[in-house]
């Protein structure tokens, strides 16, 4: 700088001093309007219900909007609970993942092998995988096949069922006892298996009847809890995403099975989808946006993480409505999703 003026040299200094002010004044302004962008899709939609949005350790967003009893007029809470559907699903693959880490199960093994107390024909044929996948076939225990197993996707609770099942006869533990011990290695103090009580923090589910009017739901628990019936928050399941995909509950080549496409099906949301191991996605967007969607009576729900930013998006909601649309039901959840797939302002 021996040829520059001491004024120069000074302004030179002054611009490479704003430089970092500059960047971290844009990058908060474009996390504001991201912001502004999530509460308008949730207030323009009518939501009612909790949505998280992190960034590894680092709270983008979190707001409860609505009401946990509406007979009551009792505000929600950020941290209250929900059912979460079939993102209960995730949970389950991972108790089977894990089983299978210790070498007691093999994905290749008919079920049979390990729940010999099946003695239907079918469970000499079906496999671990073909459960996890939805490819078995089994409508109901006392009927036979709807397809051979590992030719379609047909998407079952029982299937999920009969995994809880698998993991108790391996363990020697019961489905409770192995997701309480899971949730609670990870600190996910919220989340519980539905026959876990008390649970003080869960809302009241609201589903829109005939007349136009939303009711009490009143069989929120009646899923297996294997396939649709924890209990969780938003705050445990980004905890829950941020472990399940940075290695931390399986490890990475486990997760590599589970997030692998295995099956394909025509969605009633996404149109198509592509299906892992309790995990699901549109056509080859396993590495933009992995999860699920769940549904409970009263309660619609996402859980989905995108691996290139390491971040998560849980949408809890506790009013349902359009029932005989679910892309209207899932609209806030859907719009949300495309916004984060899109948005380039958090990097």
């Amino acid at each position: 700088m021996k040829n520059l003026s001491v004024g120069a040299i000074v302004l030179v200094f002054f611009l490479i001093c704003q430089l970092p002010y500059s960047y971290c004044q844009s990058q908060l302004e474009g996390k504001e309007q991201l912001k502004s962008k999530i509460s308008s899709i949730a207030n323009a939609n009518g939501f009612n219900g909790v949505i998280q949005i992190r960034l590894g350790s680092l709270e983008i967003y979190k707001k409860a909007f609505g009401y946990s009893d509406f007979e009551n007029r009792v505000s929600l809470k950020e941290n209250d609970q929900f059912v979460i559907g079939s993102v209960s699903k995730q949970v389950t693959a991972v108790l089977v993942m894990r089983e299978y880490e210790k070498g007691n199960i093999d994905l290749d093994d008919k079920i049979n092998k390990y729940l010999p107390e099946l003695k239907q024909g079918w469970a000499s044929k079906v496999t671990v995988h073909h459960l996890l996948t939805h490819t078995h076939g089994i409508k109901a225990l006392g009927k036979e096949l709807e397809f051979e197993p590992g030719s379609k996707f047909q998407y079952s609770q029982l299937g999920y069922s009969l995994l809880a099942r698998i993991t108790e006869k391996v363990s020697g533990d019961s489905f409770l006892e192995l997701s309480t011990t899971l949730f609670s290695e990870l600190g996910m103090r919220s989340t519980v298996h539905p026959d876990n009580k008390p649970y003080k923090g869960l809302v009241k589910g609201y589903e829109i009847s005939n007349n136009g009017k939303f009711d009490l739901a009143k069989n929120s628990l009646a899923n297996y809890a294997a396939a649709g019936s924890f209990i969780s928050n938003t705050e445990d399941l980004c905890i829950w995403n941020t472990a399940l995909h940075t290695g931390n509950i399986v490890s990475d080549k486990t997760l590599k099975l589970m997030a692998t496409r295995y099956a394909t099906r025509d969605h009633p949301i996404f149109d198509k989808v592509e299906y892992g191991y309790g995990l699901l996605f549109k056509e080859g967007e396993s590495m933009m946006e992995i999860g699920a969607l769940g549904y409970a009576p009263g309660f619609v729900s996402a859980c989905y993480y995108y691996p290139k930013k390491g971040m998560s998006l849980v949408v809890l909601g506790n009013r349902v409505r359009s029932l005989d649309d679910f892309k209207k039901t899932f609209k806030v959840h859907t719009e949300l999703m495309e916004l984060l797939k899109s948005e380039s302002i958090i990097e």
